[in-house]
């Protein structure tokens, strides 16, 4: 199995729960951050065209964790079909933390509006924070529902990055190892 992280815009810094976890879970799982050609002006094609690419190139079945734009990023993968990819099977289960209301005037990334409510066929999990100031929290849940998705959240955390304190994100941790098991069963 392969976790795939996807961050949002900017990347993860180096303090964030998901470059943590890169580090830190890469001895119990086959975990890798996809890579994107512009995390600054992020092209939604673009975006899409790499997930699918990282998809492929997986051994076994995947995971994806996404952060923020990561999440609005397997959405729109979703909805376009899951362009490209040879086994759309291989994606078993998704955690998607702190969604961005895309969809906002000043987004920074526009060519991700609106957000797509097309229902993951996989586990998801959507993770929110009270206090997020990327989105608010009906939104997120809204979302969460027409994607099939469980819906939690955390309390106010901001926007579950770097700069919330989490550190390693025991909590986040456990969902993701819940959503191993669903997967290898």
């Amino acid at each position: 199995m392969t976790i795939l992280l996807l961050p949002g815009l900017h990347n993860s810094s180096d303090t964030h729960w998901q470059s943590l976890w890169e580090q830190q879970l890469a001895k119990q799982y086959d975990i890798h951050r996809v890579q994107q050609d512009s995390w600054d002006q992020p092209d939604r094609e673009s975006w899409v065209t790499n997930l699918s690419q990282a998809v492929n190139r997986a051994d076994g079945t995947v995971i994806l964790v996404a952060h923020s734009l990561g999440c609005a990023l397997v959405a729109w993968w979703v909805a376009s079909g899951m362009p490209g990819v040879q086994d759309t099977r291989k994606v078993r289960a998704a955690l998607l933390v702190a969604p961005p209301d895309v969809e906002r005037v000043d987004f920074p990334a526009p060519s991700f509006a609106p957000m797509p409510q097309t229902a993951m066929s996989f586990k998801t999990k959507v993770i929110v924070s009270d206090d997020d100031s990327w989105c608010e929290m009906q939104t997120a849940q809204k979302w969460a529902q027409s994607w099939g998705a469980e819906f939690h959240h955390i309390g106010a955390k901001g926007h579950i990055n770097g700069d919330s304190g989490l550190g390693d994100w025991k909590q986040g941790q456990h969902w993701l190892a819940e959503l191993v098991v669903s997967a290898e069963n």
